[in-house]
């Protein structure tokens, strides 16, 4: 197969690809909120399963992995961690045996009081009003993308 030619206009560049520029914004974004976590001793993904507690405490392990995009066996060893640190606890659900609940111990929900509240929109250089657009614009691609595999599976 012949190389492509990087001086044809119709050859794809990797800044061309809608999927590279969402891929390397996900990767700043980790690395822009890294020092504020490391200073908590938390991962992106810990983060994230606290701040969906935060709005919504003693779910499921299936509901919160379903908010967070995460597999069960992906999410479990994330809460197992958390709840090591003091900031969860996991219980089964009195009336399902078969499932976990996950609720924020006063050290999680206390975490929202030391500035674990988190806003880089000063920081992506957007204005206040397109912020909200972006967005909401990168959550109706997922959902878009998502039910688009739901129908090739």
């Amino acid at each position: 197969m012949k190389p492509a030619d990087p001086a044809d206009p119709a050859s794809p560049k990797l800044a061309d690809f809608l999927c590279f520029a969402i891929y390397s914004a996900n990767l700043a974004y980790g690395r822009a909120y890294k020092p504020i976590l490391e200073q908590l001793g938390l991962t992106y993904t810990q983060y994230i399963a606290i701040v969906a507690l935060w709005e919504e405490d003693n779910q499921t392990v299936s509901g919160l992995g379903e908010k967070l995009f995460l597999e069960s066996n992906t999410l479990t060893p994330i809460l197992k961690k958390l709840e090591v640190m003091g900031y969860l606890h996991r219980q089964r659900d009195p009336t399902d045996e078969r499932q976990v609940l996950v609720s924020l111990t006063e050290a999680g929900r206390r975490l929202r009081e030391k500035g674990l509240t988190m806003n880089l929109v000063e920081a992506s250089g957007l204005s206040p009003e397109d912020f909200p657009k972006m967005q909401k614009g990168v959550v109706t691609l997922r959902d878009n993308l998502i039910k688009a595999a739901r129908r090739k599976a």
